[in-house]
């Protein structure tokens, strides 16, 4: 019989549980040494076809959702997933989440002192093609308060949850953008340390850049190996 093995990034790869600067993983990060469950077939293998056949094509407009145009840049992110030897991996389930060019996130617990965009929702999922290609179309997201120190702000990045051919094969991170100066004081991307943070930043990209419509920016994500692109934490939700 062949072990099914669920995918596991590099540690190195990964964002710590604790991270003092980031001052809510004091509270949560775990205080016992991790125990090792081996994965079940249902984790191993469980059914994640229903993501593909919901999701449709390799590209999505997040700014078409609603009966308007959203406010704020409009922008056109595209890359490749990618094993650890730089082979395209295909139908991979990218799901986006984000907040909008104010800074603000359309669900209930966020309240902070910035506009919600009745045309603009924040969220949308691709699906990667035979190449391992994904585009969506979005707005550029605007920095918000957070509590974890007096005047802290994050940069606005945009959140991507990629889900492979099972339960446990989910891994997330954040796109952040190359010009932004929050994310040097940033305690979350600074748990991340050079050069492995810098792959959590997109690239400007003239090719794909649509003239007097929307700039573009290129983001390939590496799922494992020396180029991997840093993951979350399991714990981590800002």
């Amino acid at each position: 019989m062949t072990d099914v093995l669920a995918y596991s990034p590099d540690e190195a790869g990964l964002s710590p549980s604790l991270h003092p600067d980031y001052r809510s993983t004091v509270d949560r990060s775990p205080r016992q040494p991790l125990i090792v469950i081996p994965p079940t077939l249902t984790e191993a293998t469980g059914p994640s076809a229903w993501d593909r056949l919901m999701v449709g094509p390799s590209g999505i407009d997040l700014t078409a959702q609603h009966a308007g145009v959203p406010q704020g840049q409009r922008i056109i992110v595209s890359g490749r997933v990618l094993d650890d030897r730089a082979r395209p991996v295909a139908n991979t389930v990218i799901e986006i989440w984000q907040a909008n060019a104010a800074g603000r996130y359309i669900h209930s617990a966020d309240n902070w002192d910035a506009p919600l965009d009745p045309n603009f929702t924040g969220a949308g999922r691709v699906v990667t093609d035979d190449e391992g290609r994904y585009s969506y179309v979005t707005i550029r997201p605007g920095a918000y308060p957070w509590g974890n120190h007096k005047n802290a702000w994050r940069p606005g990045h945009i959140h991507l949850s990629l889900l492979g051919p099972a339960f446990a094969t989910r891994l997330v991170t954040q796109m952040y953008f190359p010009d932004d100066p929050l994310i040097e004081i940033d305690p979350i991307a600074n748990a991340i340390p050079m050069p492995a943070r810098q792959r959590m930043v997109g690239r400007f990209d003239i090719k794909s850049t649509k003239p007097a419509w929307a700039l573009g920016y290129l983001f390939d994500i590496v799922l494992k190996g020396r180029d991997e692109t840093p993951f979350e934490d399991h714990h981590h939700d800002d």
